[in-house]
């Protein structure tokens, strides 16, 4: 039995095919360009296999809410050509068989929680950082969404006191997505973030920002544990500045594990949010056999 899981990212597509035992056979990368181009190419690639279920996490705002009639829809995303796109239902219509249908972090995240750093828990939030913010969280075995999915990426932080930056973010300016992004820091800086020292002070500044954020959604969610991905994090020399900037905001208001078991890397690494997309077509296989 096989299994295709689609991480649609705004950059690029990755798909793959799995099978019972959970091993990647079979995976693509494919730049995202226009949804014409690109589906052709993901049709291509499954078209070699026959696929009892798929899994897709996309990159977003989508609607994950059935009953408005853009169920299955990427929305009003600034990728330009690619709001509006039907994307659930250009892929069941093309391959009739059943698919989950969820956000890029939300896959990540099952993928950590199941696969990865977050095994044996019930609740995680993972969060990347990235060319965007984004964040998927896991509550008692179930993924927070509501009439949307949650965008945590643009919740708005106060400015660090030595931190002058208006923020990028086209629709808020300086929430988190505008102050800790990539591009904001490439923005801000004219430089890269992996072109920086590990020693040059705005990582102090970048740190306060994510350790804020996690502060706001621990006092929220309550996760039982934070992951951590996306480009920025690649530069792990900022795990243990977060855990001091959360430590120091949260000023033992609430109890928390470990810094060091609470705020961790993905366990993963660039492969969460595709195995999670596997993880989730079998599970959506097992709800419709269950039917």
């Amino acid at each position: 039995m096989l299994f295709g899981g689609i991480e649609a990212g705004g950059t690029k597509f990755v798909c793959a095919v799995g099978n019972e035992n959970e091993e990647i056979i079979s995976k693509l990368s494919i730049p995202t360009t226009t949804p014409e181009d690109t589906f052709r190419q993901v049709y291509e690639f499954f078209d070699q296999y026959t696929l009892a279920a798929m899994g897709i996490g996309s990159f977003g705002p989508i609607c994950i809410n059935e009953k408005f009639d853009n169920y299955g829809y990427i929305t009003t995303t600034p990728k330009k050509g690619w709001s509006n796109i039907d994307f659930l239902h250009k892929v069941k219509n093309h391959y009739n068989i059943p698919v989950y249908w969820t956000t890029d972090v939300n896959a990540a995240a099952h993928g950590e929680l199941k696969r990865g750093a977050a095994i044996g828990k019930s609740s995680c939030l993972y969060i990347t950082i990235g060319t965007g913010v984004g964040a998927g969280a896991v509550i008692n075995d179930e993924f927070l969404e509501g009439i949307h999915h949650p965008e945590m990426g643009h919740i708005n932080l106060k400015l660090h006191p030595d931190d002058t930056y208006d923020g990028n973010c086209i629709y808020h300016s300086d929430c988190f997505e505008g102050l800790a992004s990539g591009p904001a820091i490439e923005n801000r800086l004219d430089k890269k973030s992996q072109s920086l020292s590990p020693r040059d002070p705005f990582w102090e500044i970048e740190a306060y920002y994510i350790a804020q954020a996690i502060m706001n959604y621990t006092l929220v969610l309550s996760p039982e544990i934070v992951v951590l991905g996306g480009g920025v994090m690649h530069q792990k020399h900022l795990f243990p500045m977060i855990r001091k900037s959360l430590k120091d905001q949260l000023a033992n208001y609430v109890e928390l594990p470990n810094m060091e078991e609470y705020v961790v890397g993905c366990d993963l690494k660039d492969q969460s949010g595709i195995i999670g997309c596997l993880l989730l077509a079998e599970k959506e296989l097992r709800r419709n056999l269950s039917l």
